[in-house]
C-alpha cells in the first residue's frame, strides 16, 4: 500500500467529488502560496541583512578610525554622532557579559575585524537580559578600552496590514477555488442527474451538448448510448410483437383441427394447452402495445363513474370486487390505459385472494392513490419488486397451476409509467397483498 493510500485509510476523506478536487486545488494553491511567499521572504531577508552588515562594516570602520585619531579628551563629545539605530560606541571595557559562538555574533565580529583591518585584538559577549545585546569589545592604538554595543533588530518588519492582506488573498483563493471546481463539476453532475433520471419508457429532453469540448463530448456519448437503448428496447419489443403475432394462426389452425377431432380426454387437454398458449401470445402483444401506451390521447374522466363501472361489470359476473369508501374527483388519463392497469391488477387479486376491495385516496403529492387490495398469501418481501417484471411466477403459490403468464403485473407496471404514474406493490398488516397506483 502506498503511502498516499495509507493517508486515505487512516485519514478522514471527502465523499463527493467536489470536496476531493476543491481540497486538493485549495491544498496545492496554499502549499505554493506559501511557498512563494517563503522565497519572497527570504530573499528579502538575506538582501536586507547583507545590506545591513555591509552598512555595518563600514560605518564601524571608519567610526572607530575616527576615535583612534582623536585626542582622548574629545572622545566623549563624537560618541552619539557616531551611533547609528542599532549599535552605539561606549568608552570603557563595557559590561560583563558571555562568550558569544552564535553564527551571527561570529559573522558579526567578524565583519569588524575585517573592517578595522584586524589591528585592534576584538572579542565579542552576548549580555544577559530581556533584550537582545551584543558587545564587542577592543583596544584603541593608545590601549584605551571601547566597547560597541550592538543591538540586533527585525531585519524585515512585518507591517501591521500585512496579515489582513494574506487572509484577503486566501480568501480569493478559497473562492476561486470554489467556483472553478464548480464549474467543472456541474456538467457532471446534470450527468449524473440525467442517468439516474433516465427512463425509456419516457420520451425526456436530451442532454444539453454545449460547454467545454470534453463535457460536449461526454453529452454525446449519454445522448447516443440513450438513442441506442431505445432502439434495442423497441427491436425487443417488436420481435416479441411479432412472434406473438405469428403464432396465432398456427394456435388457430391447430384449434380447428382438434375441434374436428373425436371427443376423447386428450381432446380435452390440447384445447386446455392451447388457451393457455393463446393467452400467453395475447399477453405478449398486450405487453408490446404497452410500451407505447397504445397511441391514446389523455381526457378528463370522473373517477367515481369509472371505478364504478368496473367494479359493476366484475360484480355482473359474479367476482368479489368492491369498492372502499367514498370515489370522488376527476384525474386527467387514458381511459383505455388505466382500464387496462386497474383490470390486470383486480384479475391477479382475485385469482390469488378470491376477493378485492378498491379504495381511492388523494396522495401526498396532489395527485390520486387507487389501492387494489386481497387477502391473499401475499408475495415475500425479498420479491415484491421482481413481480413487476416479465414473465415472473412465484414457485409456489403463484405458480403455472393457477394460469396466467406472469406478464399481468409487469403491463401495468409499464402502461402507468406511459401515464406518468407509478405503481407499488406492499403486503398487508394481517395477510394479503395491496397494489398502489398512484397518478398524478
Amino acid at each position: 500500500m502506498s503511502v498516499l493510500n495509507r493517508l486515505l485509510v487512516y485519514r478522514p476523506w471527502p465523499r463527493t467529488l467536489r470536496a476531493r478536487i476543491f481540497l486538493i486545488l485549495l491544498t496545492g494553491l496554499a502549499i505554493a502560496y506559501g511557498l512563494s511567499f517563503t522565497v519572497l521572504y527570504t530573499e528579502r531577508y538575506m538582501s536586507a541583512k547583507a545590506v545591513m552588515l555591509g552598512t555595518l562594516e563600514r560605518d564601524v570602520a571608519t567610526s572607530i578610525a575616527v576615535l583612534d585619531r582623536l585626542p582622548a579628551a574629545e572622545r566623549g563629545a563624537w560618541l552619539e554622532r557616531l551611533g547609528r539605530g542599532n549599535y552605539r560606541f561606549v568608552l570603557g571595557p563595557g559590561l560583563a557579559g558571555i562568550a558569544d559562538n552564535s553564527g551571527r555574533g561570529t559573522e558579526i565580529a567578524a565583519r569588524i575585524a575585517d573592517a578595522v583591518g584586524h589591528r585592534f585584538p576584538l572579542t565579542i559577549d552576548a549580555i544577559p537580559g530581556e533584550e537582545d545585546r551584543l558587545q564587542a569589545h577592543l583596544v584603541l592604538s593608545d590601549g584605551s578600552p571601547l566597547t560597541l554595543e550592538i543591538t540586533p533588530r527585525g531585519i524585515m518588519p512585518i507591517a501591521a496590514w500585512l496579515p489582513y492582506v494574506f487572509a484577503v488573498q486566501m480568501a480569493l483563493l478559497v473562492l476561486c477555488t470554489w467556483f472553478a471546481v464548480r464549474l467543472a463539476i456541474r456538467p457532471l453532475g446534470g450527468l449524473a442527474a440525467a442517468a439516474d433520471a433516465l427512463d425509456m419508457s419516457r420520451k425526456g429532453q436530451p442532454l444539453s451538448e454545449e460547454g467545454p469540448s470534453e463535457v460536449a463530448d461526454a453529452a454525446r456519448a449519454f445522448n447516443a448510448m440513450r438513442a441506442r437503448i431505445a432502439q434495442y428496447l423497441e427491436e425487443r419489443v417488436q420481435i416479441l410483437a411479432a412472434i406473438s403475432h405469428d403464432l396465432q394462426t398456427p394456435i388457430t389452425r391447430m384449434r380447428l383441427r382438434a375441434d374436428m377431432a373425436d371427443n376423447s380426454p386428450e381432446k380435452v387437454k390440447l384445447l386446455h394447452d392451447l388457451g393457455e398458449i393463446e393467452r400467453l401470445v395475447q399477453d405478449g402483444i398486450a405487453y408490446a402495445r404497452s410500451s407505447h401506451g397504445n397511441g391514446e390521447k389523455f381526457s378528463r374522466i370522473d373517477l367515481a363513474s369509472f371505478i364504478e363501472s368496473l367494479c359493476y361489470d366484475y360484480q355482473d359476473t359474479g367476482k368479489a370486487v368492491a369498492i372502499v369508501g367514498s370515489v370522488r374527483g376527476t384525474v386527467s388519463t387514458r381511459p383505455h390505459a388505466l382500464r387496462r392497469i386497474l383490470t390486470n391488477v383486480i384479475d391477479n387479486g382475485l385469482k390469488f385472494g378470491g376477493s378485492v376491495e378498491i379504495e381511492v385516496a388523494a396522495s401526498d403529492g396532489g395527485g390520486v392513490a387507487i389501492t387494489v387490495m386481497d387477502r391473499g398469501a401475499g408475495i415475500p418481501e425479498d420479491q415484491l419488486e421482481a413481480a413487476m417484471q416479465p414473465f415472473f411466477r412465484l414457485e409456489q403459490s403463484r405458480n403455472r397451476e393457477t394460469g396466467g403468464s406472469g406478464l399481468g403485473l409487469a403491463i401495468a407496471h409499464q402502461l402507468t409509467t406511459s401515464l406518468g404514474g407509478s405503481i407499488r406493490l406492499y403486503n398487508r398488516a394481517g395477510g394479503g397483498l395491496a397494489a398502489e397506483i398512484l397518478l398524478n
